[in-house]
Formats: C-alpha cells, sequence, structure tokens
C-alpha cells in the first residue's frame, strides 16, 4: 500500500463533521484536526504503512483508535492539581515538535543526543502532552513536572521477557500502558540491570511501545540488537530513534552499530 491509499483509507475511517484532513507530500504526513478549534493530531504514514503489511486491518484500527482518543483528550480542559499520580515523562525523538499547531512550547527536559522528555497527563485510554499554557494555569513550577513524572515512572512495574540469540540476551519490556520508553529514565532499574549483564549493556527505545536491554557478549549481538531496533523502529506506532545506547555508570551514549563493528557517536 502506497501513502496515497494510506491517506484516503484514512480519512474515510476518520471523516466526522468538523473535521479537516491535511496531507504533506513532501514529509508523507496526515494532519486530522478539529475545523472549530485548530487543534489536532499529525500522523506519519511510512510506519502505518510498514504495520500494514504485517498486520492488516489490525494496524489501521490500532491509529484510528489513536486518534480519536487522541483528537478527545484535545478538547477537554486538562487539570493537573489533584492528578499527581496521572503524570508521566515521555520520550520523544529529538525531531519531535518542541511546541503546539498553536505555538506554545511543551514542557521538555534534554535526554540524549537523540532523544528528548516531555511530560504528559494520563487520561486513560489517552494522555495529553504538557504545554507551559497548562503549566501556568495550573501555577505549577517546571521542576514540579519533572518531579512528579521522574517519581511515577519509577512507580510502574518492570517485568521482562528474554530472548537469547548467539551467545547473547535480550530483555523486552512491552506492556502497552504508553510508557514502556519512559522506563529508561528509572534510574535505579537501569543499575539493577547493569549489575546482572555478563557482557556490555546496551538499551534502545526504538518506539514508544517497548524498551529493550541487551546483554551483549559477542559482535554478532550488536548485529542482533541493530536489526531488532530497526524493525521495531519501522513498526512502531511512534517512532523513537532506531540507534542504541550503551549504558555505563548510569549514562547512556548513542552508538552507531556498522557490520560486526561498532561506533560510538562522536
Amino acid at each position: 500500500m502506497d501513502s496515497k491509499k494510506m491517506k484516503n483509507l484514512l480519512q474515510d475511517r476518520l471523516k466526522a463533521e468538523g473535521r479537516v484532513f491535511t496531507f504533506d507530500s513532501k514529509k508523507d504526513q496526515l494532519r486530522i484536526e478539529s475545523k472549530d478549534t485548530g487543534k489536532g493530531v499529525t500522523i506519519s504514514l511510512p510506519g502505518i504503512i510498514a504495520k500494514w503489511e504485517l498486520e492488516k486491518e489490525k494496524a489501521v484500527d490500532e491509529v484510528v483508535y489513536y486518534i480519536e482518543n487522541g483528537l478527545t483528550a484535545l478538547v477537554e480542559d486538562p487539570a493537573l492539581e489533584g492528578k499527581e499520580k496521572n503524570i508521566y515523562p515521555v520520550i520523544r525523538s529529538t525531531s519531535f515538535p518542541l511546541q503546539t499547531n498553536e505555538e506554545i512550547p511543551f514542557v521538555v527536559d534534554e535526554h540524549t543526543a537523540e532523544t528528548r522528555i516531555y511530560y504528559a497527563l494520563d487520561m486513560g485510554n489517552t494522555y495529553r502532552l504538557i504545554d507551559e499554557k497548562i503549566m501556568q494555569k495550573e501555577n505549577w513550577e517546571h521542576s514540579r513536572i519533572k518531579e512528579v513524572a521522574l517519581f511515577n515512572a519509577r512507580s510502574l512495574q518492570t517485568s521482562l521477557k528474554t530472548d537469547q540469540v548467539a551467545g547473547n540476551t535480550f530483555y523486552f519490556l512491552n506492556t502497552n500502558d504508553g510508557y514502556d520508553a519512559s522506563r529508561i529514565l528509572n534510574d535505579s532499574f537501569l543499575k539493577e540491570m547493569s549489575e546482572t549483564v555478563k557482557g556490555t549493556m546496551a538499551v534502545a527505545v526504538p518506539h514508544q511501545d517497548v524498551l529493550i536491554i541487551a546483554d551483549i557478549e559477542n559482535e554478532t549481538g550488536y548485529d542482533v540488537l541493530a536489526q531488532m531496533t530497526m524493525s521495531f523502529f519501522a513498526s512502531g506506532r511512534v517512532p523513537i530513534t532506531a540507534l542504541s545506547f550503551l549504558y555505563e555508570d548510569g549514562s547512556l551514549e548513542p552508538v552507531f552499530i556498522l557490520g560486526k563493528n561498532k561506533k560510538k557517536e562522536q
């Protein structure tokens, strides 16, 4: 399926009174917004098409569900006070917009050369990224949002699935609660994992709904991790980065994996 067909399919599934669709052919993105408020959701089509090739209608159903809930969240008036337990950090690529379509800056913090931390108010079936307008309206400080969100991230369960490939161990965290990648901010969890690995520890967050931790014991492990991360990145609903990170002494450093060699980003 090409972008034009996917665009038409999504427009057909999402059409409703008062909605406007805009297709950016250069970026391969479709925007769905409210005609009255101008608020909306922008989605990248290549990732959806990749999932379509594997899952067909299920892939479209997931995207439609995500968009419908996202549009609902945008029209609700969010409140932070009394909702402290519903505030979480979310990881996004550094290419992700720094402001809303109304040009209101999001509340963000730097993370790595590839990733940035945003903050979200969980609203049940979806969440709303917190922007400076919401923060000021609630009379909250940036530091308070960060502190509350990181505390909540540490409370998320960290059950892992394990796979052995060519003498290397790969751990997967995939609860689909919207915050799988956010577990990369749980310092005590990463430290605990680093104490159990036998080789080199690498971490990857290819998309929002997965965290991969790799115990690399030979060169083949780097190749497997690179292929695995790229595959997840291509199929994710909210892609983050196809690069992995080496974890050492509490720090994360992006790493390019070329063939059987590993090369740290300069």
